[in-house]
């Protein structure tokens, strides 16, 4: 279900949220650690004021879907958000996840042990200082246990009223529909950009059912946003970034598409919120489409 705004998505059918969130995964660590897909994600943030004031922009930007995990820095993530946002103001959704331990700072394996499901959003609970997490992802399926009774975790918890919607993260349109054999799919988390569509799939199928579509790291680096790139040539006609363009993109790919973009600089966060007030022709779109 989609609001009438076509800049907002219901997720669940009940939550409305700009259609351009906020990723938490890069307020941590500090300086020198490595960026991009090889950041540990294992510390807090060494300048925690800092991180507190951007997740406050963000919500002053108009940002109101904010996304962490447990295992972001081992909790420290969900402990920032409630030390800059709680109490929480009307609208502001919060989106986390469970399902991956973290035994060292380059490791993340995936543990769908329903009662350890179970214990890490009660820990999640705690951290956030709320009762009922908005939207609570399963980080990665394990492949050592029954999807079943992964998802009947999440759906326990959801009938204690400890959880209001339930998601998935790097999943196929087979396990979204095996998983909503159990409990209701809100949201599908997948790495998805311009350079990176393997999921082309899994876009359609959320479009078609109405569930949020949230792609990590959407605004991909490298070429394809070099000078003389399409996205470069898109952003120049309309007056617009390239990640704006980027973002743009996604946003014209399908209506429930959210994209949650992560940075550590209020005046990116900014811009990425901007992307909202672009607007592709179908041209623009096919160009960037068939370019990269």
């Amino acid at each position: 279900m989609t609001n009438n705004d076509k800049n907002i998505f219901s997720l669940g059918g009940d939550l409305p949220v700009r259609r351009i969130g906020y990723g938490t995964m890069r307020l941590a660590d500090g300086p020198g650690a490595p960026t991009g897909a090889e950041a540990p994600i294992w510390t807090a943030p060494a300048d925690r004021d800092a991180a507190i004031a951007l997740l406050r922009t963000a919500v002053e930007a108009g940002v109101n879907l904010i996304d962490t995990a447990d295992a972001y820095a081992l909790g420290a993530g969900e402990e920032l958000i409630a030390d800059a946002l709680h109490p929480y103001r009307d609208g502001v959704v919060v989106a986390t996840k469970v399902g991956v331990v973290r035994p060292g700072p380059t490791e993340w394996v995936p543990l769908g042990h329903p009662a350890y499901l179970r214990q890490q959003a009660e820990l999640s609970l705690r951290r956030l200082r709320t009762d009922r997490i908005d939207l609570l992802h399963l980080h990665r399926i394990d492949p050592n246990y029954p999807l079943a009774e992964q998802i009947g975790a999440l759906k326990q918890l959801q009938e204690e009223g400890k959880v209001r919607h339930i998601g998935l993260s790097e999943v196929t349109v087979e396990q979204i529909e095996e998983a909503e054999t159990i409990a209701p799919v809100a949201s599908v988390q997948n790495l998805y950009n311009l350079a990176t569509r393997d999921h082309e799939a899994v876009v359609d199928h959320t479009a078609a059912k109405g569930i949020a579509f949230l792609p990590f790291f959407p605004v991909a680096m490298g070429a394809h946003t070099g000078p003389d790139s399409p996205v470069a040539a898109v952003a120049k006609e309309i007056g617009a970034t390239p990640s704006q363009t980027a973002l743009a993109w996604l946003l014209h790919r399908s209506p429930t598409v959210v994209p949650i973009p992560g940075t550590s600089s209020a005046a990116h966060l900014r811009e990425n919120a901007g992307a909202l007030q672009v607007t592709l022709t179908e041209d623009q779109f096919r160009r960037l489409s068939d370019g990269v």
